[in-house]
């Protein structure tokens, strides 16, 4: 069938269509869009001026915390300028640069997060192996590693939606473009397209949920054999650790490990890891995390820190 395109751009229906709620999530979320560019891009610099690439676990925290920034800049803009527009339009072009940013970085992220769970398992459960085996260049193919993988997969998913006929309507019940709400407006049958899409999507949440699952209970098995202030110091760290995997693949695993249907609930859920998660990471990794509060009030000296260890 010859691939026919009408569409030269398409139309949001944003989060609300009641204007005081617009303007009420405007306010919201262009503190939460700060937020998350401050507390990231102070992590990167304690990172960067306490001279922390050498340690593997603030090697991979420092490109997380890049990534969130990134992933959250693919949506975050676009959808703040728009709560206040009377047309939310982005053209068919921006459209699947968008949901190749999305797939991207989020992809990039799960592979990063799985990456620092394999870290801390050498550290606790292999100590004395811990500086051969994640050496500076095994670390630096690792990194590699996720960026091919996070294009690998996003290259798919977006290699499969141009491929199809877009002839309208062209009015999206999302504030992005993402793969099942644009599926549902080609004028085709997309039955193959949704299921590889799952597949390629679901294989990559699943598989990377049941890798970081296992080796965090591998972790904690292993530290009944440690004393008492090593397994306060690992569990500080793996703990942090656990509350982004779980608040990041819990709302993954909603969207993308199911068939291509979509519902109410949607974008609520995609403001939560598209959002709310890269904010919450830097706040986690400082509070729950005593190396990097450590690290922070030595760079810097904040009383901040101070006070929420007296605490």
């Amino acid at each position: 069938m010859e691939k026919r395109n009408n569409v030269t751009e398409f139309i949001f229906w944003g989060l609300s269509q009641n204007l005081e709620v617009e303007e009420v999530c405007f306010v919201v979320f262009s503190f939460f869009y700060m937020v998350i560019l401050l507390g990231n891009l102070l992590i990167m610099l304690t990172v960067y001026m306490g001279n922390l690439f050498k340690f593997p676990m603030y090697f991979f925290l420092n490109y997380l915390s890049f990534v969130d920034i990134c992933y959250s800049s693919v949506t975050a803009p676009k959808m703040i300028v728009d709560l206040l527009a009377k047309s939310k339009t982005i053209s068919y072009v921006g459209c699947m640069l968008q949901l190749f940013g999305v797939h991207f970085f989020g992809c990039t992220e799960i592979f990063i997060l799985t990456v620092m769970a394999y870290d801390r398992y050498v550290a606790i459960c292999k100590p004395l192996h811990y500086t051969t085996i994640m050496d500076r260049n095994r670390c630096n193919k690792m990194l590699l590693g996720t960026w091919i993988g996070g294009f690998l997969h996003s290259i798919i998913q977006v290699a499969l939606v141009v491929q199809l006929p877009f002839c309208g309507p062209n009015e999206i019940d999302h504030y992005f473009c993402d793969v099942h709400p644009v599926l549902k407006l080609a004028c085709t049958d997309t039955y193959i397209v949704g299921v590889v899409v799952t597949a390629n999507s679901g294989t990559i949440a699943l598989g990377s949920f049941v890798i970081l699952i296992i080796s965090y209970t591998v972790i904690l098995l292993s530290l009944r054999k440690h004393s008492a202030e090593g397994r306060r110091k690992a569990l500080s760290t793996c703990g942090s650790h656990i509350a982004v995997v779980i608040i990041f693949f819990g709302p993954c695993t909603f969207m993308y490990m199911r068939p291509d249907t979509t519902f109410s609930e949607d974008k609520m859920v995609a403001v939560f890891y598209t959002i709310i998660t890269p904010m919450l990471n830097p706040l986690i990794y400082t509070l729950r995390n005593a190396e990097v509060k450590n690290a922070m009030k030595r760079l810097w000296g904040r009383k901040v820190f101070s006070e929420a260890n007296d605490k």
